[in-house]
C-alpha cells in the first residue's frame, strides 16, 4: 500500500525537519541528514531530492517516495524596460497566479500572491474582475519566492509584499506559516521588517498578526477616506468599515501604511487628502500614494502627475508623512491580475469537487 507523501513545502523549517527526522530514524539513517535536506527547501534550494548530491542516491530515492516537493510551472515571463519582471505560474489543477519581481538599488521586492483570484470586487482592481477561485496554500504563497531562487540566474527576494492576486488575511490559515517560511534563518532568512502584508481590513487577520511577536509590517488598502465613497470602490466596507479598519490598526502596536490608489476626479480632492489625513493621524500611519497603472484601471482614469503631488502636499499640511509610489513595468502587464487577466480571462470555474 502507497503511503500518501508528505509535502515538505507546506510545513515551517521545524515542523518539516520534525518530519525528516521521524523518517530518517525508520530508515536507520543519521539525524544531520534532516539539516542537509532543510536546507535545501529554501536556503539553498533544490528542486527536487535527486538534485541533492549531498545525499546517498538510495536515500534520495526512499525519501522521493515519502515526501513531495512541488514545483509551480512557469507560464509566461514578461520583463519591463525599467527591470521590472513579471512571472505568471500555473498550478497543479490549472490554476493561475501572478509574482512581480522589483529591483531597486541593493532591494529586490517580490510582490507575491496569496489566492487564485479574489472575492472582494474591488472596483478598480483587475484580479477583483476575475473573482476567486481558491486560496493557495503554504507551498504555493512560498513556493512563488522559491521558484525564482531556482532560475538560472537566480532571482532572489530581499523584500516580500503581499500585494499580488488575493488578500492574505482571508487566507491567514496559509499567510501564518509562510510568513515563517519568509522569515526563519532555516527558511527564506528575510527580515520582519522587510516582510509586508497589505489587507483591505480584514480585521481577525490584523488581530492575528499583531499577535505574532515579529516585527512584521501591516499595509492596509484604503483607497477612499470616507465609507460612502469607499463602499463604492470597496464592497468590502460593509463587513469592515472604515472607523472599525481605523481603530484596529491604531491597536496595530507597530507602523501601519496606508496604501491609496489614486483615481482621476473620484478620491483626489483637497477634501479627500484632509480626510485621509485625519485617518493617518487616528493610528500614525505612513500614507503611500500609488498612481493607478494604466492596464489594470478597469475604466478608471490616472490622477495625473501634478495632481498627485498636489494632493500629497495637502496631506503633508496636517504633519502626516507621504510618499508617492514609482509605477514600474508601464510597458508589461504588471498591474495586479491584469498578465493574468489576459492570458486566461476573466474567470475560470473551478471544475466540480
Amino acid at each position: 500500500m502507497t503511503t500518501l507523501q508528505i509535502n515538505l513545502l507546506d510545513l515551517t523549517p521545524a515542523a518539516a525537519r520534525a518530519a525528516l527526522l521521524r523518517a530518517l530514524s525508520t530508515l536507520g539513517q543519521p539525524s544531520y541528514r534532516a539539516d542537509q535536506v532543510v536546507r535545501r527547501l529554501w536556503v539553498n534550494p533544490a528542486p527536487d531530492f535527486e538534485s541533492m548530491s549531498e545525499l546517498p542516491i538510495a536515500l534520495r530515492l526512499e525519501l522521493a517516495e515519502r515526501f513531495a516537493l512541488p514545483r509551480l510551472t512557469l507560464a509566461v515571463r514578461q520583463a519591463s524596460t525599467d527591470g521590472t519582471e513579471k512571472f505568471l505560474f500555473t498550478l497543479a489543477d490549472g490554476q493561475s497566479i501572478e509574482t512581480v519581481a522589483i529591483p531597486d538599488g541593493d532591494r529586490m521586492t517580490f510582490c507575491i500572491s496569496s489566492q487564485a483570484g479574489c472575492a472582494l470586487a474591488c472596483a478598480f482592481c483587475a484580479t477583483g474582475a476575475m473573482g476567486f477561485q481558491r486560496n493557495l496554500s503554504v507551498s504555493e504563497i512560498a513556493g512563488q519566492v522559491r521558484e525564482l531562487a531556482l532560475l538560472d540566474p537566480p532571482i532572489r527576494a530581499t523584500n516580500i509584499v503581499f500585494m499580488g492576486m488575493g488578500e492574505p488575511m482571508m487566507n491567514w490559515k496559509a499567510v501564518d506559516p509562510t510568513l515563517t517560511i519568509l522569515n526563519s534563518p532555516d527558511g527564506l532568512g528575510i527580515g520582519a521588517r522587510h516582510i509586508t502584508v497589505s489587507t483591505v481590513g480584514v480585521l481577525p487577520g490584523i488581530v492575528a498578526m499583531g499577535e505574532r511577536p515579529e516585527q512584521f509590517r501591516l499595509a492596509i488598502s484604503i483607497h477612499a477616506p470616507n465609507d460612502a465613497l469607499r463602499q463604492q470602490l470597496m464592497p468590502v466596507n460593509t463587513k469592515f468599515p472604515l472607523s472599525e479598519v481605523i481603530q484596529a490598526a491604531a491597536a496595530f502596536d507597530r507602523r501601519v501604511t496606508f496604501e491609496y490608489v489614486m483615481l482621476g476626479g473620484v478620491n483626489d480632492k483637497r477634501v479627500h487628502a484632509q480626510e485621509l489625513a485625519h485617518l493617518a493621524q487616528d493610528c500614525r500611519a505612513f500614507v503611500n500614494l500609488i498612481p493607478l497603472h494604466p492596464g489594470g484601471g478597469l475604466g478608471f482614469d490616472p490622477t495625473p502627475r501634478e495632481g498627485i503631488h498636489q494632493f500629497a502636499n495637502w496631506i503633508r499640511e496636517s504633519g502626516i508623512e507621504v510618499a508617492i509610489r514609482r509605477s514600474r513595468g508601464l510597458d508589461i502587464s504588471a498591474a495586479c491580475g491584469q498578465l493574468r487577466v489576459e492570458k486566461i480571462g476573466r474567470r475560470r470555474e473551478l471544475a466540480p469537487s
